[in-house]
């Protein structure tokens, strides 16, 4: 089973089996928001067995009219509060969010191509 995914319209192909050794640089970093939908939020909070108020309170942030999910700040680095540096993981990988889903594959990285490489090292040239 190849570890490869392409997707049309991108210049570079993804090797997700790249994740296991990059520390997670696409859950740290820069600071940032990851924006989750009601449905994303009542999901999660099914997945923590949490009252769906209770997890709003907890782990998210109005930015706007939108939700993002809360960072904790790591020495010079903030990362996304369900990021898990034992494991290398994500914690709600099972109910992560779309915009979790679909990276590295943003319309943002489709002309830079360069800067994903830096934070991704699955990042294959086509």
């Amino acid at each position: 089973m190849s570890t490869i995914i392409k997707e049309e319209g991108y210049p570079y192909s993804f090797d997700w089996s790249a994740c296991a050794t990059c520390q997670g640089r696409c859950c740290t970093g820069e600071s940032g928001y990851i924006y989750v939908t009601k449905i994303e939020i009542e999901k999660i909070a099914k997945l923590l067995n949490l009252d769906v108020r209770e997890f709003v309170k907890e782990y998210l942030f109005k930015k706007g009219y939108k939700y993002s999910i809360k960072e904790i700040k790591h020495n010079d680095s903030y990362e996304c509060i369900f990021y898990d540096r034992l494991s290398n993981g994500c914690t709600i990988y099972d109910a992560r969010p779309l915009q979790c889903k679909t990276f590295p594959f943003w319309e943002y990285y489709k002309t830079r191509v360069d800067e994903l490489k830096l934070e991704c090292p699955g990042i294959k040239d086509e």
